[in-house]
């Protein structure tokens, strides 16, 4: 016999506990549903388990879409400052780090038991370990599951996209809103690592660990944040964040010493003290073993040696180290996934499909994706709580 619903939402994660939370507190009759057998998963290992949960400068710009502005309803009518009130409300200490990013003092536990308690006061039936089989529209939603066949007015996909697989994410969503006629965008790895190949490789290698401020730029994109060397290539905040509009084929840029002007600095380093080793020069400017990689390259032991052309090169390349990335490390090391449901099938204002009334896209799904540093998850706090509000 089949169980009735008013909502169901599938995916128990940031975006569909918040909008089974909503849709429950407005007096539905709410089902959850995850095949994982713990909510909030992604939520648990973020922020180094302490949850990145939202950033103070979110905004519209912060986010990459086919159609930038679809994103602008769902962050006016739930902003940043509506999930810190939240967050408030249960009492859960927070601290802001650089650029506006809010985290947890404590432990991420904290928000997924905050999200779950806010279910809790909407009569909300969580279903964990429960893979859905099949979906249905005769005239409601029919979903098949292990615990049989329930059936709702409204149904909503939160089940998040490909980034981190070993976390059990799919593209579940994207195959039912395909079955229901929507269109997706290109999907690929996002806020992911950047891969290279031999060449570049032989000199990042060694200095695996190494980590400095950089500016990273591609195209006319630029942020300044940390980047860190790695044995496959280049990785750290602000590697991930220009991976989002890196594209195969292109290449991007990295200022080093983005506090200086570093071929007027070893050019003066040169003229005061030419005894001196290149690399001394560069360490004052530079972490001590990537200042050595570079001072190797150098056509000279000592500062005197070395004409000013020279230096003049090398400041060139410290300011705009130009690279070829061969690839990204994928979906395993990928925070996000770019692309999604095609928003241009979506309802800005209630997240609704327009031609499938009670289906309903939210978070990580939808073609909607952030920047690195708790944009992400301000999406899906805000997408789940539209949705909430009118399935």
């Amino acid at each position: 016999m089949e169980q009735k619903y008013d909502v169901v939402v599938i995916g128990a994660g940031a975006a569909g506990m918040m909008c089974a939370a909503i849709a429950g507190q407005r007096g539905r009759r709410v089902l959850l549903i995850d095949h994982a057998d713990k909510p909030g998963k992604k939520i648990l290992i973020s922020g180094g388990g302490r949850c990145n949960f939202t950033n103070l400068h979110c905004a519209p710009e912060n986010f990459l879409s086919q159609n930038n502005h679809f994103c602008k309803s769902a962050l006016a009518q739930y902003t940043q400052d509506d999930f810190i009130d939240l967050i408030a409300k249960h009492r859960i200490p927070w601290h802001e780090k650089t650029l506006g990013q809010l985290f947890c003092d404590g432990s991420a536990r904290e928000v997924v038991a905050m999200l779950l308690a806010e279910c809790a006061a909407g009569g909300v039936d969580l279903w964990l370990g429960c893979p859905v089989s099949d979906i249905t529209r005769p005239d409601h939603f029919s979903v098949m599951t292990d615990r049989g066949a329930v059936t709702a007015s409204s149904l909503v996909l939160a089940t998040g996209s490909l980034s981190i697989p070993k976390m059990g994410a799919s593209g579940f969503s994207h195959d039912i809103a395909k079955r229901f006629g929507l269109a997706l965008t290109e999907i690929r790895p996002a806020l992911v690592p950047l891969t290279f190949g031999a060449k570049a490789l032989e000199m990042m290698r060694p200095l695996s660990g190494v980590s400095l401020e950089c500016r990273a730029s591609c195209g006319a994109v630029t942020f300044r944040e940390a980047m860190l060397l790695t044995h496959r290539g280049l990785s750290g905040p602000a590697v991930l964040q220009i991976s989002s509009y890196w594209r195969e084929g292109e290449s991007i840029t990295l200022d080093v010493v983005p506090e200086h002007d570093a071929a007027a600095r070893l050019v003066a380093a040169k003229h005061e003290r030419g005894r001196g080793e290149p690399k001394t020069a560069l360490a004052e400017i530079l972490p001590s073993r990537l200042a050595g990689a570079f001072a190797a390259s150098l056509p000279g032991k000592r500062m005197a040696d070395l004409p000013d052309k020279a230096l003049r090169t090398l400041g060139a390349q410290l300011n705009g180290w130009r690279l070829h990335p061969s690839g990204t490390e994928g979906y395993a090391k990928a925070e996000v996934t770019l692309g999604g449901i095609d928003t241009d099938g979506l309802n800005a204002k209630t997240m609704q499909a327009k031609a499938v009334p009670g289906l309903y896209a939210i978070g990580e799904a939808v073609d909607v994706t952030g920047w690195l540093g708790g944009y992400n998850f301000q999406w899906a706090w805000s997408s789940g709580w539209v949705a909430g509000m009118n399935a």
